[in-house]
């Protein structure tokens, strides 16, 4: 069946890569396993020699009567929109894994919706844009470190597997990709104070990154909090890590805890 681009439909057609990431996620014969996007079944296929049953959520109708004629009742197929799931209530049977050659257009506020039930969710392999990836392992002071990166790295032990050229799908997307894993963090990597507060502090000092703390954050906190926060004002957002933004929020949220 032709790709939709309207989907952002790329599928994945190398042997050799669809058995990497077979062997990445390792599935267990009892693991309850999500495949997001599964496509034309390449994946598919593999996973369900693996396990019992699969979940999976299909936007394509053509697609999803191809996969459920083909697999029946081993495959407990949604024909939905992922952004549209309530990941809370489905699947049914928890801790779940997640797999996907997520959609370039939707990959980044899928995973946003995902973040938000990651105590169901015992891990995610995923396949991504190659930028969206780098700004997820990204770590201060590396080109690509931003607010995405604060924000993954809250939620999630990031961890790149492998790098996917743009030859491995049909029709080729007109950028390269790569595979990661991610792990949900049960517990903060450090203490943030109020969590909303310290997300809008990140996203504010990112609007303007080129310029310095004192600058991007002047209607927050003055010179003598930040350095207070063991931040330097003259730094430039993308030097600083997660936990310096959080010792910041734990500051302001001491000093104003309903603002």
């Amino acid at each position: 069946m032709r790709a939709r681009k309207r989907f952002g439909q790329h599928f994945l057609h190398d042997p050799a890569i669809r058995r990497r990431i077979l062997s990445a996620v390792d599935p267990g014969a009892r693991d309850t396993i999500l495949e997001i996007g599964p496509g034309q079944g390449a994946l598919t296929r593999l996973l369900l020699e693996q396990v019992a049953s699969l979940f999976a959520v299909e936007i394509d109708r053509d697609l999803a009567q191809e996969l459920s004629t083909e697999w029946g009742g081993r495959l407990k197929l949604r024909v939905e929109d992922a952004l549209s799931v309530d990941f809370r209530t489905w699947p049914e049977m928890t801790p779940f894994r997640v797999v996907g050659n997520l959609p370039y257009n939707v990959a980044s506020p899928l995973l946003v919706r995902l973040a938000a039930v990651k105590d169901r969710i015992q891990d995610l392999h995923v396949m991504l844009q190659e930028e969206v990836a780098a700004r997820i392992v990204a770590r201060a002071g590396d080109p690509a470190y931003g607010r995405w990166s604060v924000f993954m790295d809250y939620h999630f032990i990031p961890e790149p597997l492998f790098r996917v050229s743009r030859g491995a799908f049909s029709p080729p997307p007109r950028v390269e990709s790569a595979f990661i894993r991610l792990t949900p963090r049960r517990e903060p990597p450090f203490p943030v104070g109020d969590p909303e507060r310290f997300f809008s502090i990140v996203a504010q000092a990112f609007q303007a990154r080129r310029k310095m703390l004192q600058t991007s954050l002047k209607s927050r906190a003055s010179r003598e909090l930040l350095t207070q926060a063991g931040l330097d004002p003259t730094a430039r957002p993308a030097t600083v890590p997660p936990e310096g933004f959080a010792a910041l929020a734990r500051l302001l949220s001491a000093e104003h805890p309903s603002a």
